[in-house]
């Protein structure tokens, strides 16, 4: 017992990574809307307005790790709002891996919808109620990707693991450097009980708020190809390079993650794309032998 608790605990400090937590100007920059953006201390505020929305991004791309964002989410009636947080690569056969909150009227919980998209090709959607208030505190959302899985955590705990199931067929993003983002926005045609609650602009400003900015990922230059950053980030025995997240133990869930994210699908997912025979007529080859 002992000792598999250790083990347990050792995957856990493997998982979170070793960096700590920068300010936002060390690692993102304003890509719109800069009047939308409010600094306090080290809280960055973004807000929603009849007006605009705003973004940001990372200033670097990368591939490979682990990026971590605490956010608070806004509070009150949020319907028709998203607060969108994901990692994306360029151009139109993109890779991307996405973190939507889906605002909702007073009282009723958030959603959360994750997507996974692969070289282009999306429409792989699970949504989520959360077991705390995410706009009474911050909370830290994180995705975690190497090439053996891509994982989304909420709090340390798995909430969407996809795995690399190449052997069967199915793409896995692993040749795309990504870049890391977040904006608010209105989504009112689609975002709350599929755009029958439409924002209410007497609430705005809608904000949310950011803090706790951490990236231990490969970084790569922006001149170079996918392919000089995929052979940059791919360590091995042989070249001499060694990332954590290539470690053995970070190649599927541990035991007590394989349980967490059990629990998570019994008790709080409320949509997942494998079982909506409506949209997929045909069964998605990753869904039948996925073991989640």
């Amino acid at each position: 017992m002992a000792s598999s608790l250790f083990l347990a605990l050792c995957v856990s400090l493997l998982l979170l990574g070793f960096a700590s937590s920068a300010k936002f100007d060390e690692l993102f920059q304003p890509t719109w809307a800069l009047d939308h953006f409010n600094y306090n201390g080290d809280v960055l505020q973004l807000k929603l307005d009849n007006y605009s929305g705003a973004g940001f991004s990372s200033k670097s791309k990368y591939m490979f790790g682990k990026v971590t964002i605490q956010i608070k989410l806004i509070a009150g009636d949020s319907a028709g709002t998203v607060t969108a947080y994901y990692m994306s690569s360029d151009g139109p056969n993109h890779n991307e891996f996405d973190f939507e909150f889906l605002g909702n009227t007073s009282g009723e919980p958030y959603s959360v919808q994750t997507n996974i998209y692969v070289n282009g090709v999306g429409n792989r959607e699970q949504r989520l109620k959360l077991w705390f208030d995410p706009t009474a505190d911050f909370h830290s959302y994180s995705i975690f990707w190497n090439r053996r899985q891509v994982i989304f955590l909420v709090d340390e705990t798995p909430v969407r693991v996809h795995t690399n199931m190449e052997d069967k067929g199915v793409p896995f993003p692993r040749d795309q450097s990504m870049g890391v983002y977040s904006s608010i926005w209105n989504a009112d045609d689609w975002a709350t009980q599929g755009g029958r609650v439409k924002t209410d602009w007497s609430h705005s400003p809608f904000v949310a708020s950011y803090k706790g900015f951490q990236i231990d990922a490969c970084e790569c230059p922006s001149a170079t190809g996918d392919a000089n950053n995929t052979a940059c980030c791919n360590g091995s025995a042989d070249d001499g390079k060694k990332f954590w997240w290539d470690e053995p133990v970070l190649s599927e869930l541990n035991v007590h993650q394989s349980h967490q994210l059990l629990w998570v699908r019994a008790n709080h997912m409320i949509y997942d794309y494998c079982t909506d025979t409506a949209r997929f007529a045909v069964t998605p080859v990753e869904c039948i032998h996925h073991r989640h």
